[in-house]
């Protein structure tokens, strides 16, 4: 499954840190992973939110590939309009999800203020 993940700069230092193969773990506060399904709200998010509220008004999406199987366990989840599709992962499966990514997570997009 090609899946999109919205972030901002502090987050994608963390990934290249990781050779882009994996992503870092979620904080206290963030009890859910939340890839997209569509590059469409990816660039939303990354060009709306991260823009704005991230310290160097910069937000990137990323493109990434998982196993199909893998996914499977998760549910889909509108949250907004039809195409505001997410996969829910609990913060304590990352781990796991990053090992089931194909490839590397490459930067598709950059947006800046």
């Amino acid at each position: 499954m090609i899946l999109y993940r919205p972030v901002g700069t502090e987050e994608l230092k963390l990934i290249r840190q990781c050779e882009c193969k994996a992503f870092p773990p979620r904080l206290p506060e963030q009890p859910i992973f939340y890839p997209v399904l569509n590059e469409r709200y990816a660039a939303e998010i990354a060009s709306g939110w991260n823009v704005k509220y991230n310290h160097d008004h910069r937000g990137y999406v990323t493109k990434f590939e998982v196993e199909d199987e893998y996914c499977s366990r998760f549910a889909v989840q509108t949250v907004g309009a039809s195409y505001h599709k997410e996969l829910w992962v609990p913060a304590e499966e990352l781990e796991e999800f990053n090992r089931h990514i194909i490839g590397k997570i490459e930067v598709i997009a950059e947006y800046s203020a």
